[in-house]
């Protein structure tokens, strides 16, 4: 009787171990929604503002916004946007390091100087870049989070009428999730 009922409570405490460890991954509890603000682009002249939608607990799809304010920002980068697909290698729910691949519209200073320019607009070009980055991201419990990214990406289309060929983005974001 006592080897029976030692037995089944091990097997409750086991069941219940295993249960609550669901919990902490099931997709309700964290949210699936994410905003956030790049801090290092305020402190440097620019905004930057994201959201992000996590599919499961490792990967996440999501759309970035830049803007610069700065004339000397916005002398080499107008704007881009700039959509993202995360997989997640971390124990929290979309949470740890990442991979990411990425998609950029961007507007860029051609840094070529042509003579018969006169209009400061037509130095810009537009163009689209692919490109991964890496970072990590750390959440609290109470869903606000922080997250350190670096991405390289290449110019598809007008290279030829741009020195730049690459682009990169990076970030020091925190944020909520919901």
């Amino acid at each position: 009787m006592k080897k029976s009922f030692l037995a089944l409570l091990v097997l409750c405490s086991s069941l219940t171990i295993n249960a609550q460890e669901q919990d902490l991954f099931d997709s309700e509890y964290f949210g699936k929604h994410e905003i956030k603000i790049n801090a290092i682009m305020l402190v440097v002249g620019a905004v930057e503002v994201g959201y992000e939608y996590l599919l499961n607990a490792e990967s996440g799809v999501g759309i970035s916004a830049f803007v610069a304010y700065d004339e000397e920002i916005k002398d080499n980068v107008e704007y881009y946007i700039s959509p993202y697909y995360r997989y997640y290698f971390g124990k929290k729910y979309a949470g740890g390091f990442f991979l990411e691949g990425f998609g950029m519209f961007n507007r860029t200073n051609r840094d070529i100087d042509f003579l018969f320019f006169d209009d400061d607009n037509d130095n810009f070009v537009t163009d689209f870049a692919l490109g991964v980055g890496l970072g990590g991201k750390w959440i609290t419990k109470g869903g606000f989070f922080g997250e350190v990214n670096y991405g390289v990406g290449r110019n598809l289309f007008n290279n030829e009428e741009s020195e730049l060929d690459f682009v990169g983005k990076f970030g020091i974001n925190v944020g909520y999730r919901f």
